[in-house]
């Protein structure tokens, strides 16, 4: 018999593709503390690869304690450029200025997902995605803060793809799911082989 499906997050955007993929999900934010975790890694929380699948896998094995019997979908992501890891904007002076670092050059989106129930980490993965933005004009990155309003903070990079984000891009090397923060095939994928949903 299937589990209930929990997801460990409060982002509707997360929900809803998992709703739209025909799951049923409740959710049940996580509330660790990241950068505790991200200090607690030392040295290897420069690899942001690493650190999203930490994070993801804390954050489902969180939730998974005041669940039992339930299948706990953490996720993570986290924004690398140049070997350094970039966090979400405190406000939108500081998403001008991350934008204007990212503007011109090549950084990665390191999404993952892990799956826990009962105490135990079942499965974790992560995908990258390889994003290049074009030559932001300053006065641009302007205009374009003020269109697209505060909404910009609940992401990464500043910058919401699946909206007005797209402008600002020259290449994008990734699926849709990675970029927007959740590896949703592999997920799936691992769902049917556990037999949690029909395939």
């Amino acid at each position: 018999m299937a589990r209930k499906l929990i997801l460990a997050s409060a982002s509707p955007h997360r929900r809803a593709m998992l709703e739209n993929a025909g799951l049923t999900i409740e959710a049940a934010a996580s509330e660790i503390d990241e950068r505790a975790v991200e200090a607690a890694l030392g040295d290897e929380a420069c690899d942001g690869e690493l650190l999203a699948g930490v994070l993801a896998e804390a954050k489902a094995a969180a939730v998974a304690e005041s669940h039992a019997d339930c299948l706990v979908i953490g996720c993570d992501q986290t924004l690398t450029l140049d070997g350094e890891i970039l966090h979400k904007a405190a406000d939108m002076e500081q998403a001008r200025r991350n934008l204007l670092r990212l503007s011109g050059g090549t950084h990665h989106l390191n999404s993952a997902v892990a799956l826990a129930s009962n105490g135990e980490t079942l499965w974790r993965h992560t995908a990258i995605a390889r994003m290049t933005m074009r030559e932001l004009d300053p006065a641009y990155v302007g205009r374009y803060l003020s269109s697209a309003g505060p909404a910009v903070l609940g992401s990464v990079g500043c910058y919401q793809i699946e909206a007005k984000g797209i402008n600002l891009f020259e290449r994008v090397e990734g699926d849709f799911f990675t970029i927007v923060g959740l590896p949703l095939i592999p997920l799936l994928a691992e769902l049917r082989r556990l037999g949690e949903i029909d395939g």
